[in-house]
């Protein structure tokens, strides 16, 4: 046997990193980051800060970082040692990464390069070693300065002369405002608003302006949250208000028959993809009767072992919200641990069954039903990954199916009903103050306890689950 100071020191080397290992792979952690919203111009590149205390190893954890605003997909996920690109959002690949030479000491931060306006969001920072997991969240603005606007003169219109004024490439969204030459306000038509690709905004404004001593107009665009604004002065000839010359009254004329043949076609076009449309969303929303499915009405109330520890249930089990910080709460495989999300108590696997839930006041939720056994780590929200769901984002209602499906909504519903049919493979959604039906999936297969199911959004506002009027049922 070989003693000596180098075999004792590799022997000391050995028992550091197996103290190491273990103490990485059995500590609880708490998960660190700022508490302010990262601000950012469009283009540079931030730095998500995100680290363990104590500062231990996260080489054997798993890392996933998460913008709320997505539901299936991550932002970038580290496991084992590897990148995993799976499930990875399209817009943020090549984009995102750790700094390697730092997860020894558990500083798991996210670099973010070449900002676009669709990365400002709510930011999940998410680790988990064999026997633990915290997380913490970062809000992330995002800042950047439109073109100067573009100025086009459109005619005469109703004794005056019709500009229209552009913009485009803000973020947040700006808005637009005609001045004349005292910088007085003009009434205006409604700002037109598009965000397209990237999450930047384009605006559009037309205005009828009258005659003046100088024939001088500005518009102007701002954006009072990054104390921004540009401007384009324009000068109209006097000549151009003069509507009795020949050459106006040609000009005219050939406007408005281009405007009547324009308006036509698009009409036509709208017609027959909005028949198309309504036809197709018919043959694909069938749906029994709504006075016969409250029937089958059931009391749910919510499990709180299946609660993601930010989630706050009401004594009586009947309303959720999204709280500000996490509960220390029991581990246990039933619990979501990545998303707000949480199951009832009570699972159906046969007959049918009718609840109401009250959405008033959220900007944001999911809800349906979950087969017992989907994945409490993430899951995709289709039927595939065992969720029937609808869900609200962004002003706009979507059928949670195979492939998303927007719904043509005229009333935004205040309560929601959601109507199973074990038997006969179907979930329907209901407005239930409109007493109308909103969309049903069909010709489903159900092999498991169904429970109902919901996700709160990054609102603070409760979902409520409401008693059936029994008086109405009959």
């Amino acid at each position: 046997m070989v003693t000596g100071p180098d075999s004792l020191g590799v022997t000391l080397m050995t028992l550091l990193i197996l103290l190491h290992s273990f103490t990485s792979k059995s500590v609880k952690f708490e998960v660190l980051g700022p508490t302010e919203p990262i601000v950012s111009v469009a283009g540079d590149d931030i730095i998500l800060p995100c680290y363990l205390k104590p500062n231990i190893s996260v080489e054997d954890m798993t890392v996933d970082w998460m913008n709320l605003d997505y539901i299936d997909e991550r932002v970038y996920r580290y496991q084992n040692g590897r990148i995993i690109e799976v499930d990875q959002i399209p817009s943020y690949r090549g984009r995102t990464s750790l700094f390697k030479e730092e997860l020894w000491r558990g500083n798991t931060s996210l670099k973010l390069t070449r900002v676009q306006g669709s990365d400002e969001g709510q930011y999940k920072c998410f680790i988990k070693s064999q026997n633990w997991y915290d997380d913490m969240n970062i809000q992330v603005l995002v800042k950047a300065v439109g073109s100067r606007p573009v100025v086009s003169i459109e005619g005469h219109r109703e004794g005056g002369m019709g500009l229209v004024c552009q913009s485009e490439g803000w973020h947040p969204e700006p808005d637009l405002v005609w001045l004349d030459s005292k910088g007085v306000s003009l009434s205006a038509g409604p700002a037109e608003t598009h965000r397209y690709f990237k999450g930047f905004y384009t605006i559009k404004q037309h205005v009828i302006v009258q005659e003046t001593d100088t024939n001088l107009f500005t518009c102007r665009v701002l954006q009072r949250q990054i104390n921004e604004e540009v401007e384009t002065e324009v000068h109209i000839p006097s000549e151009l208000f003069d509507y009795t010359t020949p050459w106006r009254r040609s000009f005219i004329v050939s406007c408005c028959l281009g405007v009547i043949t324009v308006i036509g076609l698009a009409l036509a076009v709208y017609y027959i993809n909005d028949l198309r449309r309504k036809n197709d969303y018919v043959k694909k929303n069938w749906s029994p009767d709504f006075e016969l499915s409250r029937r089958h009405t059931v009391d749910v109330t919510l499990d709180p072992d299946t609660a993601h520890p930010r989630l706050i249930l009401s004594d009586d089990g009947k309303q959720v919200r999204l709280g500000n910080i996490k509960q220390d709460l029991p581990d246990n495989p039933k619990r979501f641990t990545c998303y707000p999300r949480v199951l009832c108590k009570k699972g159906f696997s046969s007959g049918r069954f009718y609840y109401e839930v009250q959405v008033k006041e959220k900007t944001r939720w999911i809800l349906g039903v979950a087969r017992e056994s989907v994945d409490r780590m993430a899951g995709i929200l289709t039927p595939d990954g065992g969720y029937w769901a609808m869900r609200l984002k962004d002003r706009e209602y979507w059928a949670l199916d195979v492939t998303h499906f927007l719904l043509p909504l005229r009333e935004e519903p205040q309560k929601v009903g959601v109507f199973v049919d074990y038997e006969e493979g179907q979930v329907s959604f209901f407005n239930v103050e409109a007493r109308s039906h909103i969309y049903s999936f069909t010709e489903q297969t159900f092999n498991e306890k169904l429970h109902p199911f919901f996700y709160t959004g990054c609102d603070s506002a409760p979902l409520v689950m409401c008693p059936v009027d029994v008086s109405d049922l009959f």
